[in-house]
């Protein structure tokens, strides 16, 4: 059975969903999910896609979810901060980035730290052994304004070092 035109299906956080019917083709995937959906992890920040504190994954790469439309999310397989536990095959507990940014106290007001997340996340599934500089480059793009960048570095290392050693 397929579900009406008006109604478009996904996969968020591993659990098939229905998108709902949206009003025009400007909504966007972030409005989805954080007003359909109640998934709070990814933020508004600038609506433009520059801050990165809308990150979300989208088929495991990295994505703004604030400029993506709501319609673009139809049969992709999105995950959220809330979905990372069940993504590294815990169904409950925490993904080995999460607990390695609460390790190193990466964070100061914590409005970034989804994009910075969702951004180390995306990076350590391509290259399980980044150096500084990789770690550096790929978060670039993903503001901080309370200057936690030094510990946010030693974070996605440490969860990279987290991540080989629970493959062993």
């Amino acid at each position: 059975m397929h579900a009406p035109a008006s109604l478009q299906s996904t996969v968020v956080n591993g659990q098939p969903c229905v998108l709902p019917s949206t009003p025009s083709a400007s909504t966007t995937l972030l409005h989805v999910l954080r007003n359909d959906l109640s998934l709070n992890g990814p933020k508004y920040g600038c609506g433009l896609g520059q801050c990165g504190a809308c990150t979300v994954l989208v088929d495991g790469v990295a994505a703004r979810a604030c400029v993506i439309p709501a319609h673009g999310a139809a049969g992709r397989d999105v995950t959220t901060l809330e979905g990372l536990p069940a993504r590294c095959g815990k169904g409950h507990g925490l993904h080995p980035v999460q607990q390695a940014f609460i390790d190193e106290q990466a964070a100061q007001c914590g409005y970034c730290l989804n994009g910075m997340v969702m951004m180390a996340v995306a990076l350590l599934e391509r290259n399980p052994d980044p150096d500084e500089a990789a770690v550096r480059s790929e978060l670039s793009a993903n503001l901080c304004r309370c200057g936690t960048h030094v510990e946010i570095i030693r974070a996605v290392l440490r969860a990279a070092v987290l991540m080989r050693e629970a493959q062993t």
